[in-house]
């Protein structure tokens, strides 16, 4: 199976475009590229029941689930608005992401 490219990394802020949380904005803390879905930070809250073998984290605590990478849009950086990106490739061969809105490079 290959690999999928996502548009989002970690560490970006992102924009929930669809479902329950919409109009949220996270931090994403991990990609999931083989099944195309990333985990935002406070996003996407479902209720986990542990069990008492740990103390500390018994009960019912509340993690995130992943979202799939279609129902989420990056918040530029610079310009501070959601928006799509490309990829253009630098003269020294690297290869960034650029906003669509503001033309300034999004990987730093």
């Amino acid at each position: 199976m290959s690999t999928r490219k996502v548009h989002v990394k970690r560490d970006d802020t992102v924009v929930i475009l669809t479902g329950k949380d919409r109009g949220k904005t996270g931090r994403v803390l991990s990609v999931y590229p083989d099944t195309n879905r990333v985990l935002v930070e406070r996003v996407n809250l479902l209720k986990h029941h542990s069990r008492h073998r740990d103390p500390s984290q018994q009960g019912i605590v509340e993690r995130e689930a992943p979202v799939h990478a279609s129902n989420v849009m990056l918040v530029c950086p610079r310009c501070n608005r959601q928006s799509r990106t490309y990829r253009k490739k630098l003269e020294t061969g690297f290869r960034v992401r650029v906003c669509r809105k503001c033309q300034e490079v999004v990987d730093g």
